[in-house]
């Protein structure tokens, strides 16, 4: 894992006084691949297709898995898995003592390209997240294809979306986005109203296609990577 430094930022979407502050944390340098979730699978057989019930994925679960768990022919092991649901996600970290970076998180570290922390304002690095995003989707590569940013975490952008935990928690109401009167269990859409970066698109486009989805879908270009707190000193 690579350790993060905790530090602010001002979302997108936000204001000064949005400004998010986080604590030093670790993050996977990889997203988990179909190795590594083949191998979650034989140690915890309830998670195999055949016997997760509707309620924490869809049809779509795992359709590079047999119905025993194993990696079908075929499919790349060293690609990210996907095709797993958010509940599917959320237990594979757990199992190994970790769990889902937030919202927060991610976009935190995403913010990095090779040699600068916060390189949101970079042309370049814009565009070349745009474009992936245009490009069709495909969940065949290998892990580690794309550069190693600032923080020395591969594939942020240009392999696969990622899960994180409270991954479609963002109402855009003209208020913040921590407004705790509204309970919305994970699933509330959102939009561009009051960003404070009308040309970050990229991050808008995450942003919306997070609040498309629901924690049990299972699609073929959504993986996921884990996190872990560090102790404050």
């Amino acid at each position: 894992m690579a350790v993060i430094k905790g530090g602010s930022y001002t979302p997108f979407y936000g204001t000064d006084s949005s400004r998010v502050v986080l604590n030093d944390f670790a993050l996977d340098t990889y997203p988990i691949t179909n190795a590594e979730y083949e191998d979650f699978l034989g140690k915890y057989p309830e998670w195999n297709k055949h016997r997760v019930i509707a309620l924490y994925a869809d049809g779509n679960y795992l359709i590079q898995f047999d119905e025993n768990g194993n990696l079908l022919p075929g499919e790349n092991p060293k690609a990210a898995a996907t095709s797993v649901s958010w509940f599917a996600a959320r237990k594979y970290c757990e199992c190994n003592g970790k769990r889902l970076p937030t919202l927060d998180e991610w976009e935190y570290v995403a913010m990095a390209d090779e040699t600068t922390a916060d390189a949101r304002t970079k042309t370049t690095f814009n565009e070349f997240i745009l474009s992936w995003y245009e490009k069709p989707k495909t969940s065949s590569q290998s892990i580690g294809t794309t550069f190693k940013n600032y923080w020395g975490v591969y594939d942020m952008h240009g392999l696969v979306w990622e899960w994180t935990l409270d991954f479609n928690s963002v109402l855009i109401s003209g208020e913040s986005r921590k407004d705790t009167k509204k309970d919305n269990n994970l699933f509330c859409g959102s939009a561009a109203i009051g960003a404070s970066d009308l040309m970050n698109y990229a991050a808008f486009m995450r942003y919306a296609f997070r609040g498309s989805i629901k924690a049990k879908y299972a699609v073929r270009n959504l993986g996921f990577r884990c996190a872990k707190d560090i102790p404050a000193n």
